[in-house]
């Protein structure tokens, strides 16, 4: 995020909507911002709701994950949070934003991921050895 930010980007972190419908929103963030725990134990930035960002207006969305295949198929903590909030992407043909991709260690990548049919993929995986795109 630094380099981010020193190159003069806005950089979201991703905040839980509503038990409702269980979806991501996300909410600029610099270092330093006021941050609150959310249900899950997870830091997330405290933020009025009108400054929170839906999927749609971010360039780029980095994910964290438990396992990863090359082939862009990821393992999440079994909520479906990234699934549900990037299902739009599975009815885009021509225009691909955010563009998806995962942060892991090597060590995560296993040879294959079992897909369910809602499952998002990324379009590349960054790990602390490697950049694998699909």
């Amino acid at each position: 995020m630094h380099r981010a930010w020193t190159m003069g980007k806005t950089c979201y972190l991703p905040v839980l909507d509503s038990l409702a419908t269980n979806r991501l929103w996300f909410a600029p963030y610099r270092e330093g911002d006021p941050l609150s725990i959310n249900r899950f134990g997870i830091p997330e930035p405290l933020t009025a709701r009108r400054k929170l960002r839906p999927a749609t207006h971010l360039d780029l969305l980095i994910a964290p994950l438990v396992a990863f295949d090359t082939r862009g198929n990821r393992l999440g903590m079994g909520g479906g949070y990234y699934d549900r909030t990037l299902f739009f992407l599975n009815h885009r043909h021509h225009w691909w934003r955010p563009t998806f991709f995962g942060a892991a260690y090597e060590f995560q990548k296993i040879d294959a991921v079992d897909t369910q049919p809602w499952d998002i993929p990324m379009q590349g995986i960054i790990t602390d050895k490697n950049l694998y795109l699909r």
